[in-house]
Order: structure tokens, then sequence, then C-alpha cells
């Protein structure tokens, strides 16, 4: 069931970045109720939330939200000692404080510009914020933490935009730095690399081979001429006298 869970929170978690450009580390703003949540169900948020979101994130919560536990009283204050414990957002309410749900919607108006997780049991707060595209929402169910499945309406923004050809900031921001990777919009063009041609074969390899000449067929009657030639002429010559010896004495 646990690797179940995981598996829808890494699904959905993958919506919201893609789509509306969520980061590490992840803001999650908490009210009271849900910190009451995890107070009865021990849950350690903490511990527990780094580990079913697969990332790091930041606990924070708002002025109003702490003033609402402490005018409350004694039965939220472990709430209260909870939240006290993580990081304060500045809200437009410092003067006048309000309620801690209507302070939590403040916050994510305007198209959730500071990419705000909303963690509430409260499902007043719930319905709002389904309402508007491109928040998180989660809460505490049977003592475990649930992140709940992208809300129609933010499920129709995404399409609408697709099929209008509307590009959202993120995305802009994605193909700016795209271009500047590529050397494009900023006056330097990327360097074209030269394809290496396939090379052909050695020229001496393509001349034709020499013919080796026929032997002459009239060279040996030839020779045999020649030599009947030189026998008629040696007949015709006397044989040279050679002188003749002196007797030696016995």
């Amino acid at each position: 069931m646990k690797v179940k869970r995981q598996k829808h929170a890494k699904k959905h978690l993958a919506f919201y970045r893609h789509n509306f450009g969520f980061r590490e580390p992840y803001q999650l703003l908490l009210d009271g109720t849900f910190c009451q949540a995890a107070l009865r169900g021990r849950v350690l948020l903490r511990e527990q939330l780094p580990r079913y979101l697969l990332g790091q994130v930041q606990l924070c919560t708002t002025r109003c939200v702490l003033k609402e536990l402490e005018s409350l009283g004694k039965e939220l204050y472990g709430a209260k000692l909870i939240a006290q414990r993580f990081q304060v957002r500045s809200c437009s309410h410092f003067k006048n404080a309000v309620g801690g749900s209507e302070c939590l919607l403040s916050m994510i108006e305007a198209g959730n510009p500071h990419r705000y997780f909303v963690a509430t049991q409260d499902h007043g707060v719930s319905a709002k914020v389904k309402r508007t595209p491109g928040v998180p929402l989660l809460f505490i169910i049977q003592n475990t933490i649930v992140l709940d499945k992208p809300s129609p309406d933010s499920t129709a923004f995404v399409k609408a935009a697709a099929s209008t050809g509307l590009v959202s900031d993120h995305q802009k921001q994605i193909i700016e730095r795209l271009k500047e990777e590529q050397g494009l919009g900023t006056g330097t063009e990327p360097k074209k690399r030269k394809r290496k041609r396939a090379g052909g074969p050695n020229p001496l390899s393509c001349l034709k081979k020499k013919k080796k000449k026929a032997p002459d067929a009239s060279q040996p009657a030839a020779r045999k001429n020649k030599r009947k030639r030189n026998r008629i002429r040696n007949r015709g010559k006397t044989p040279a006298v050679q002188p003749e010896r002196p007797a030696t004495e016995a």
C-alpha cells in the first residue's frame, strides 16, 4: 500500500513540475487543522513529508495561522507548538490578522506565483484550493499523508493552454534557457560540425594493369636465318696457314 501511495504521489508531482514549474525544495503551507491531525495521528512531518514527496521540503505557515491557534486556547496548544517550528511566510495581513483559512487562500492568489503546496484538513479550504489551477493539496487520512490528484480545474487549464498554443511562464524560461545553450538569439550562431565524407578508393588502385607483350613468333625463325648466313660466310673463307715450327734436336 505504501509503494502504491508513493507511486501516485510521484505521478501527481510530475504533473505539477512539468506544467506549473514546481521545483525542490517544495514549499508547504500548513494550517492549524493539519498540524492537529498530525499530532493526533503521531505523524512526524519533518521526517515523513520529504520521504513521501521524494524531495526536499520547506514547512511554512503564516502569522495569521499562529495567531488563530493562539486564540483557540489549550485545545490546540500542541498544534501551535508544532506550527511554531515552521518558517513564517509574510502575508498581506500584517496589521489586521485574519482567519487562517482566509490567509492561506490569499497566499495562492494570482496563479500561485510562489509555488505553494497547501496542507489542510478543512473541507471548505480544500474545495476552494481545487478551484485554483496549479495548487497541490495535501491532507492526512488514516494517519497517513496523501497528495491529492490534480483537480479538474488544473487539468482543464493545462488542456486549454495546449489547445490554444499558450505558453506558460515556466515553459518560456525553459525555451530561453535552451536558446542560450544552443547560442540562438544571442548574436552567436552555433558552429556547424563538418560531416566527414566517406573517402574514395586509392586512385593508384584504379589504374589498369599493363598487359605483358606476347613473344613474337618470328624471332626463332630470324635467329635460324642468321645462323645459316654465318655458316655460308665461314665456308667461303680460306683457312689461315700456320707457320712451321723448327724441329728440335735429338
